[in-house]
């Protein structure tokens, strides 16, 4: 059995009594069903057209458009890798966003990647576009 903070958050919820516990592999497949996957979304901004249809779409609207401007005059943010010729960038806020890939789908230039993390192919990342998912470095799920 397991003890420690997640007993003692039950049992402060039950009035301080504690009847039962609860295995560790019962408290990993509670955990990972409420965990999000380990998953990324890529914008493409060099590709992207700002139709701005992936803002419009999200339903918890996490994904933002602002000008280079904006960003630099917020304090303590940094600008790595920035294009010069880049008019938006967009933001997405990952604490809200569920990965429904709503705006992978809505995008009609196919620059919104939604994957996870993998090992690299055996042959290497070709860095050529396909139909449906954008550059080659991502999975849809």
């Amino acid at each position: 059995m397991l003890y420690g903070p997640f007993d003692i958050l039950k049992a402060k919820a039950l009035g301080g009594h504690f009847p039962f516990t609860l295995s560790y592999e019962a408290i990993r497949d509670i955990v990972a069903k409420a965990v999000k996957p380990k998953q990324f979304i890529h914008i493409d901004q060099s590709e992207c057209i700002m139709c701005e249809g992936c803002v419009d779409i999200c339903p918890w609207k996490c994904i933002h458009m602002v000008t280079p401007d904006a960003i630099a005059e917020a304090q303590g943010t940094e600008l790595p890798g920035m294009d010069p010729s880049d008019n938006v960038i967009f933001l997405i806020d990952d604490d809200v966003c569920t990965r429904c890939a709503l705006c992978v789908d809505r995008c009609p230039t196919g620059v919104i990647i939604l994957g996870k993390a993998a090992a690299p192919a055996p042959e290497g990342d070709s860095h050529t576009r396909t139909n449906n998912h954008g550059y080659a470095y991502g999975m849809r799920l």
